[in-house]
Order: C-alpha cells, then structure tokens, then sequence
C-alpha cells in the first residue's frame, strides 16, 4: 500500500555512480558506501558511468542477473536516471546523496553528508511505496520523475544556464537567473486538471510537485504527499522583477504559497500547454510542451530510515 513502510532483505545491489555528480565527489560518496556494504555482507555489483543512456543499459542487464535494490550515488540526476528503469519494477531504490540539490534525499529523510550512513539505511532494508511523476510529451514518449517539474520561468532559466559554457555551478544558474529576470514576462498558459477543469492564465511559471522541493530545498510545493497518488501545482501570476524577487526567499520555507500572487491546485493529471516553453524535472531536461503531466500510484519503492529514526 502506498506510504506505507515494510522490511525487504538486501543481499545484493546494483550500485549506480554518475562521476561527475557533486563535482566530482560521488565517487569518494561511492567508494564509502560500497565498503560500507561489503562490510555488513552485502554483494555490490558497480556502475560508474557518466554516459545516462549508457547507464540504463548497464542497469537494465545487471537486472536481469538478479538484484535487491540499485542504489543511486550522485545527485537528482543519477536518481532520475535510475527511475526510468525501476519504475513499476517493485525492485526499491537506495539513496547515496552525494549531488548540488539532494532533493530526493531530503524528502525521504536520508542524511546528506554521511555515505556510510545511507549505506546503513539500505541494509537495514525498509521500503516505503511511492508516487512518481510521469511526463508524456505530445509524441507519447514517457520520462518519469520523483520531485518536481518545472515550467515557465524556471525552465527559462535552465535552458538559458546549460547553452552558457562559463562560469560553472551555482553561479552560472545565477547568472542566467539575472538575464531570465531582465526579459521577465507573462507567459500564456492552458492546463486541464484531470479532463475537467480548465485554466486559461498568463503566468511566470508552474510547478508540478510530487514531492515537496527542488533546486536543492527550496520547497515550491510545500504541501506535497508523495503517497496521495496527487500532483500538487504551484502557479505564480505576477511578471513583476521585484514581487518575483521577494518571492523567492519565502519559496526556502515554502510560505509563497500564502501570498496572493501564488495560487495551487492538486490533480491527478495535467494536460499542459505554454509555446516555445520546456519541462525540467528533478534538474534534468524533459520534453518540450504540450504535454501530460501525471502522478502514477505506488509506482516506486524506496529504501529509507526505519520507522523509529
């Protein structure tokens, strides 16, 4: 049942690592995890590349031999790549958070700066059922995600950090952030909320929220359940630069919400559209829109604290 939380014995796991995820120190996250789990008995058949669809492959045949959870090292990235092959699998996930945002780790309670302790966590075998994220693009090709997806203003954003090639991090999102702010306007936005309900509304973005956070904590839907079988939507209506920059600290603790610019619906599915915009979800590129926008019931197991932690 979803949300709900059972042990699964952990003899065997495939272990994910993206390289170049936390700038180079998931392999050192990596490294410490593995020893942790051969220490405690586990048999760990390794993963290390940077290369997604490369990765998946190597996953998906590592599966077929056999295996009791893939454990992601890395960031939002390897996790969301790890989703697309273990979703509907019933084969649980484990988190090494060793990434910028740790987004997934957050929500399920997995400590970010201790490898060797979410090493534990996955021994120790607890599962809690959960709801991911389905985007369908207009060709019907399917990506899933466990976070958020973004569209409007944020995705502006992203699509405007990855063509910069300088400066790296943080400070080129930053950066790009300024220009986006600069060129800030309303964007034309059609949604239909589970066949039913429609919302024609010029908005600066929306956010579709299985979980609570992205961007590495800033909770954009703070009232999401992953278990509810729900999407929540957070839509901000303002184009203006200086409400959209006071909004932004009040997205770290999630209080946006109660402003009047900001409103939120929930739904099972969303038909979304907006020209010339794209969907990012859990940071990575996703489809361009129109699109369908869901959350599937129960559709991952992943390994977390046990019940009294």
């Amino acid at each position: 049942m979803t949300g709900q939380l059972h042990q699964r014995d952990i003899g065997k796991v495939i272990a994910l690592t993206n390289p170049a995820s936390g700038h180079g120190s998931a392999i050192r996250a990596a490294q410490l995890a593995i020893a942790r789990l051969h220490h405690r008995g586990v048999e760990v058949v390794e993963i290390i590349d940077d290369d997604a669809q490369d990765a998946r492959q190597m996953v998906s045949a590592a599966l077929e031999q056999g295996a009791d959870a893939v454990v992601a090292t890395g960031g939002d990235g390897v996790i969301s790549n790890a989703l697309q092959v273990l979703a509907g699998t019933g084969v649980p996930l484990g988190i090494v958070p060793a990434g910028t945002g740790n987004d997934h780790a957050r929500e399920f309670g997995i400590p970010t700066k201790d490898p060797g302790a979410a090493a534990d966590i996955i021994v120790d075998g607890w599962a809690e059922t959960v709801d991911l994220g389905r985007i369908r693009d207009s060709a019907g090709v399917s990506k899933w995600f466990g976070t958020v997806a973004a569209t409007g203003f944020d995705s502006l954003v992203t699509d405007r950090a990855n063509r910069m090639r300088w400066p790296h991090g943080r400070l080129r999102y930053y950066l790009a952030m300024l220009a986006e702010l600069s060129q800030l306007r309303l964007l034309p936005f059609r949604m239909v909320l589970d066949g039913t309900r429609q919302i024609d509304a010029d908005l600066t973005l929306v956010a579709f929220g299985n979980t609570r956070s992205y961007g590495g904590g800033m909770l954009v839907c703070p009232d999401a359940d992953h278990s509810d079988g729900l999407l929540d939507i957070t839509m901000v209506h303002d184009a203006s630069r200086t409400k959209l920059v006071r909004l932004f600290p009040t997205v770290m603790t999630g209080t946006h919400v109660n402003l009047d610019e900001v409103t939120t619906a929930r739904a099972t599915s969303v038909q979304v559209e907006c020209p010339g915009i794209n969907v990012y979800a859990d940071g990575d590129f996703a489809c361009p829109l129109p699109a369908q926008i869901a959350a599937v019931p129960g559709a991952l197991q992943v390994l977390r604290p046990a019940p009294d932690q």
